[in-house]
């Protein structure tokens, strides 16, 4: 044997080894938690066609458990996955900052795995005489998902600075009500309740729409200037340090179930009823998911327009420099913003 080839053995030998000592001190599970909403759907096709479980298997992580817990809202969400509770959360952008910024330069810095989608999310108002944000008066109440915290409640504080000016950014904060989505729609279709508005996530805002009446004073792309990421999934370097393989199957999962959302949407749409029970027919949420508007891609858009703002309101302690300053550098080579 040469030389060369004595060279090359040893490089194949050293690579297998490297694998499988990586893969040999891997979790055995991981616990994913996402939100209400059609803004998952890369983890709902991961669920149903074992997605992890086949890239965890090709990099050695065999006989992988998964779980899957849908949280309310944000602050529930990350509360768990810095305890320990969850592995990976997905929720909208303010949330993954939140956390960023609360733990950055510690052991356990949080970052954003990928964006999930861009896609508008909408206020509507069952109220004739609300046309905008403009015509909410003190004994209006607008539901949401999380006071303060969630990107609904985010998205309002800026549309209330962009109308009433910088300095009353927190000017309809008063007027708002944290309820799940689910709750909010039926609060607001059954007309008896002090919810007279919602801002909410799709397809329950979609459906709200569908009875007369009921109309948009609010979308989310208008007061961002464009698309926006809805999105997002995270977890802790913790996780990604202790577990390099098993954090390499779940990006090329999400990159797998993100192809097969944009080309199949009505398959995605079709799990998602599964796993929510909906009694939604599949043309309607199909249409939902591919809505003009909706993206579903892995780069991160806009976020530092949530992080700018956030920062110069005081909800976050300083902004990243860069949207690569809250995110994972597999997904670097992306032409986020």
């Amino acid at each position: 044997m040469t030389r060369m080839s004595n060279a090359i053995a040893a490089a194949a030998i050293l690579t297998t080894t490297l694998v499988l000592s990586e893969s040999a001190a891997q979790a055995t599970e991981i616990r994913l938690a996402r939100q209400f909403s059609m803004g998952y759907l890369q983890f709902n096709v991961m669920e149903h066609e074992k997605l992890l479980e086949k890239h965890a298997a090709a990099l050695g992580v065999n006989d992988l458990q998964v779980t899957w817990t849908i949280f309310n809202g944000p602050d529930a969400m990350n509360n768990a996955l810095i305890s320990d509770s969850v592995d990976i959360v997905a929720g909208g952008t303010p949330g993954l900052l939140t956390l960023w910024n609360r733990t950055r330069g510690t052991a356990n810095e949080v970052r954003g795995i990928s964006a999930l989608s861009s896609q508008p999310i909408l206020l509507n108002t069952r109220s004739d005489n609300i046309k905008s944000i403009a015509d909410l008066k003190d004994s209006d109440r607008v539901a949401l998902p999380a006071v303060k915290v969630s990107i609904q409640a985010v998205v309002l504080q800026m549309a209330a600075a962009k109308m009433f000016g910088q300095a009353n950014y927190a000017k309809l904060d008063p007027l708002t009500v944290s309820m799940s989505p689910p709750d909010s729609t039926i609060a607001v279709l059954a007309g008896s309740n002090e919810i007279n508005c919602v801002f909410s996530v799709p397809p329950f805002q979609q459906q709200l729409l569908e009875k007369p009446g009921i109309h948009s004073i609010l979308n989310s792309f208008d007061v961002m200037d464009g698309p926006a990421t809805f999105t997002v999934a995270w977890t802790t370097s913790r996780f990604r340090e202790k577990n390099p393989a098993l954090y390499k199957a779940l990006v090329a999962a999400l990159k797998e179930a993100t192809a097969i959302v944009d080309k199949d949407r009505q398959r995605a749409a079709g799990y998602w009823i599964e796993d929510v029970h909906s009694k939604l027919p599949l043309e309607k949420v199909t249409a939902v998911v591919s809505g003009p508007q909706v993206r579903w891609t892995m780069t991160p858009e806009h976020t530092m327009k949530f992080a700018t703002f956030m920062a110069s309101v005081g909800s976050l302690k300083e902004a990243p420099k860069s949207w690569k300053d809250i995110f994972f550098s597999e997904i670097h080579d992306l032409d986020g913003s």
